[in-house]
């Protein structure tokens, strides 16, 4: 979590390897909303449209959802997203927060009333949890 109180600018990934769901908010509005699914077929069209999305938006950090099993253990999917985050580290040289996305794509199909493209909504959720987390002098 962010040490400062300063303003932030937030981007949130809920990756897949089909579909990456984006969503932006800041820590000043604590507020979180879907920007747009991103549908990559190479890794380097995936780190093209990335690095677009950094380079309009220019967050302070970037949110991952990590899927972890309903009990809260690692699964297959968690090695995947964390390995996708250090890729973002790395490439960007960005903070990279993780947050637990357990039932972000149930809520957000929820949302939605189906499941299609709930993917934005999803990485929205996740960065609603990660800004409902911040400690109270950063509100």
């Amino acid at each position: 979590m962010p040490e400062s109180s300063r303003e932030e600018t937030l981007l949130a990934f809920d990756y897949g390897l089909k579909k990456i769901g984006v969503a932006i908010g800041n820590t000043l509005t604590r507020q979180a909303r879907p920007l747009e699914v991103l549908r990559p077929v190479t890794r380097e069209q995936r780190f093209q449209a990335i690095g677009k999305l950094l380079r309009e938006w220019e967050p302070n950090r970037v949110v991952v959802g990590l899927p972890l099993t309903t009990d809260g253990q690692e699964q297959y999917a968690s090695l995947r997203c964390r390995r996708f985050a250090n890729q973002l580290h790395g490439r960007y040289g960005l903070a990279v927060e993780l947050v637990d996305e357990r039932g972000t794509s149930i809520e957000a199909q929820a949302v939605l009333g189906n499941n299609d493209d709930d993917d934005a909504v999803a990485a929205a959720l996740i960065l609603q949890r990660y800004l409902d987390a911040l400690p109270t002098q950063n509100r």
